[in-house]
């Protein structure tokens, strides 16, 4: 009777993460006490470059890291900055929702910037340069009602302030 041992499979599978995106989670490595701490700079390094945060970076995050994928999930969801299912456009802008925002027509900016842009919030303009996003707060109460653009802080909005951020946006 023949036997034949069961061979592992090859690891034929490219890494999805560029060199250059894992250089980069690297070198946060003597910056931190543990491997786990690295998380969240990994996750804006992936997010930064890529646009998103898709499951197969997810994965190699967490194999470099020494975790298991669902610890860098939990790290993922948590914070409402990192896109997980496509790419969002150049500019991310989140419109706050919280409390005092909405109290100081946030709600109503939101819907004014949705219809200059012609998107709905989660959505990305046609020319894939604005994504417009909720966020439940930006931690700028006392500058309601805030919009933050990438990593800029936009202060006290108005309709204004608005139609002047759409003209930048169209010219760049």
């Amino acid at each position: 009777m023949q036997t034949t041992e069961a061979q592992p499979a090859e690891a034929s599978t490219k890494p999805f993460l560029s060199r250059e995106i894992r250089s980069s989670i690297e070198a946060y490595y003597p910056r931190y006490p543990s491997r786990r701490a690295v998380v969240l700079p990994a996750l804006h390094i992936v997010n930064e470059r890529l646009g998103y945060v898709p499951l197969e970076a997810v994965i190699e995050i967490a194999q470099m890291l020494g975790l298991a994928p669902a610890q860098v999930q939990d790290t993922l969801s948590f914070y409402q900055f990192f896109p997980q299912d496509r790419p969002c456009g150049k500019f991310k802008v989140w419109m706050c929702r919280s409390i005092s925002c909405s109290c100081r027509e946030g709600e109503a900016l939101m819907d004014y910037l949705a219809q200059k842009l012609g998107v709905r919030p989660g959505e990305t303009t046609r020319d894939g340069r604005v994504t417009l996003l909720p966020a439940e707060c930006l931690g700028a109460c006392d500058f309601a009602p805030a919009m933050l653009v990438n990593d800029t802080l936009y202060k006290t909005m108005t309709r204004e302030k608005i139609d002047a951020f759409v003209e930048m946006v169209q010219s760049e």
